[in-house]
């Protein structure tokens, strides 16, 4: 029986140290590109063997840099202590320590001269565009159908290429485009081949491509007509122009830079012997996978002949439980039956509640409690509004004047002009006044006043 917790050995790939190592810096050095680095040297050694180590250091970090004898013997400088230096350098691992560290192709100091301002400037205005963002830079296939190389037909960078194509992937198609690398027709020609190759439709890549030189010969690459047309092209291009410490704006705005015509080959087509290895590791792992595939299936097979059973049982098995069905069934009849006659029941004791005759004397029986809630109602308010009318009499006669003349008293006003008279000044002896009394009335005569 297998046992499925401890795997075997063919199911686990194992690494040494030293693959890990190799694998590591494959994975470094194919995937980060070329790259820029500035800052400040520090640590330098030049050993008896013409390389060079330095530590290249800011404010916040620092890194460990090698460059080896065929590189450095290109620097016009000697590099010193402290210097502020730019480098072209690829990421990489030393494999003997599993040290990080970057390999420097190219050294300078800063900037110097007309050219190398005017290829500052035109650097500083693309990158400002975004045209060096690496959100633009488009996939190369994995296995080009056919590659256009853009470069003079008689220079050595098409044989190097030319030559590492064949070695690596001799069945991929390859078609030279021919243009001027350098003069002054030499940016129209390269960007009129760019266009060229998008509008036929026969390439999936291209890859643009010269020898070494100074500044000026590759200055053609160095043009904003020329880095606009890559840019805006929709086919990838490989960009190899010069050698290793040669850097121009066609560089930056490609989609993959290479430092060598025959290094930008390598970069477009994979090695065949590697592919060939791959599929012999392909068809190893496609035979231990039929193989576990039929280890699988008979020990599924093997199960299910420990579950096959005589027909007998499997008919009795259904019998009983068809039976149970049957009783079930049964039960669940009578169980209906039940509820139905329930309902009905119910549904009749409703009918009986709501017949005519009972909500006719329902209804009547209302009537009657309502008619002697109304008398009631109406007798009660009747002594209320008595009650409320002899309490108002009451306090009418309490303020009415008469009651005042009961108690002797008189209410005197003047015969002609009927107003109240309550100042002697009012009248004068001789007048004619008239004093109401409680009953009746008397007219006198002022015979005299008295103050």
């Amino acid at each position: 029986m297998t046992n499925t917790l401890h795997p075997t050995t063919t199911e686990r790939e194992i690494f040494s140290v030293s693959q890990l190592n190799r694998q590591a810096r494959q994975l470094l050095e194919t995937h980060l590109p070329l790259l820029w680095v500035e800052g400040e040297l520090s640590n330098v050694s030049t050993p008896s063997s013409g390389h060079w180590y330095f530590t290249l250091k800011d404010e916040q970090a620092q890194v460990r840099c090698c460059m080896f004898r065929n590189r450095n013997m290109l620097v016009r400088f000697k590099p010193q202590q402290g210097q502020h230096v730019l480098l072209r350098a690829r990421v990489s691992l030393y494999e003997g320590r599993g040290d990080y560290q970057i390999i420097a192709e190219h050294m300078e100091e800063a900037g110097s001269g007309a050219l190398q301002r005017a290829f500052d400037e035109l650097k500083h205005k693309l990158s400002q565009e975004g045209l060096f963002n690496e959100a633009h830079k488009k996939a190369l296939p994995p296995l080009p159908k056919h590659i256009g190389v853009i470069t003079s037909p008689t220079g050595a960078a098409i044989r190097d290429v030319l030559s590492v194509l064949e070695r690596r992937f001799p069945g991929i198609p390859v078609t030279v485009i021919p243009v001027a690398v350098q003069g002054k027709e030499s940016a129209p020609q390269i960007v009129k081949a760019i266009d060229l190759a998008n509008r036929c439709g026969l390439f999936d890549v291209l890859l643009l491509t010269r020898g070494g030189g100074s500044m000026e010969d590759l200055w053609s690459f160095n043009e904003e007509s020329v880095a606009r047309a890559i840019f805006n092209s929709k086919l990838p291009i490989v960009c190899g122009v010069g050698h290793e410490v040669d850097f121009t704006i066609a560089d930056f705005v490609a989609d993959l830079r290479a430092p060598t015509p025959s290094a930008a080959a390598e970069l477009l087509v994979p090695d065949g012997d590697d592919w060939l290895d791959k599929f012999i590791g392909f068809e190893v792992l496609l035979e231990e996978a039929m193989l576990r595939r039929l280890q699988q299936w008979q020990k599924h097979l093997h199960n299910l002949r420990q579950r096959l059973r005589h027909p007998r049982e499997r008919l009795e098995q259904q019998a009983q439980r068809l039976d149970n069905l049957e009783l079930r069934l049964k039960n669940h009849i009578h169980k209906l039956l039940a509820n139905y006659k329930n309902q009905l029941i119910q549904l009749r004791l409703r009918q009986q509640a709501h017949h005519p005759q009972i909500r006719l004397a329902q209804l009547s029986e209302r009537i009657k409690n309502a008619q002697t809630r109304l008398h009631t109602a109406q007798h009660r308010l009747i002594d209320r509004k008595k009650q409320a009318l002899g309490e108002s009499v009451r306090m009418l006669n309490t303020l009415s004047p008469l009651s005042t003349l009961e108690r002797g008293y008189a209410l005197v006003t003047d015969t002609q002009t009927r107003k109240v008279i309550s100042d002697s000044d009012q009248v004068i002896p001789g007048s004619e006044i008239s004093a109401r009394l409680a009953h009746g009335e008397l007219i006198c005569r002022v015979q005299s006043i008295r103050k």
